[in-house]
């Protein structure tokens, strides 16, 4: 059960600062620098935030919660932000799934599939990291 409530509130963290920074990217940004820029300037930020995120989650979970446990954290986290974006994103901007997918830059898109892999792949790095430095 902690597994499922530290993921979902992992993703809905996250969730909220992107939905927060690409509200402003797409209103103030992308006008002036336009799409790719924009959005690969938006990465870096919402990498400090999901490790800022991955931190507040791994000193939440219990002393004994696995490394592992923390891996199933962030898949559970993924997921469930797929499902948002591949749903809730699209509708808000009047797109089909299709039609959002294919509308990825190809630079800025490969740089978000890589931070999504590092979304999901930060707690379970943390909890490595915190129980390394215990020993």
């Amino acid at each position: 059960m902690e597994i499922f409530r530290f993921g979902i509130l992992y993703c809905t963290l996250v969730f909220l600062a992107g939905f927060l920074l690409g509200t402003i990217r797409v209103l103030f940004i992308v006008p002036v620098i336009g799409v790719r820029s924009a959005e690969l300037l938006e990465i870096p930020i919402m990498l400090a935030v999901l490790v800022i995120a991955a931190r507040f989650i791994v000193s939440k979970t219990d002393a004994s919660t696995t490394p592992l446990a923390h891996l199933a954290i962030g898949v559970l986290a993924l997921c469930v932000l797929l499902l948002f974006e591949f749903t809730l994103v699209p509708w808000l901007q009047g797109m089909t799934i299709h039609e959002a997918i294919a509308s990825k830059d190809p630079v800025s898109g490969s740089a978000y599939a890589i931070s999504l892999v590092l979304f999901m792949l930060m707690p379970w790095l943390l909890a490595l990291r915190q129980q390394r430095s215990r020993r």
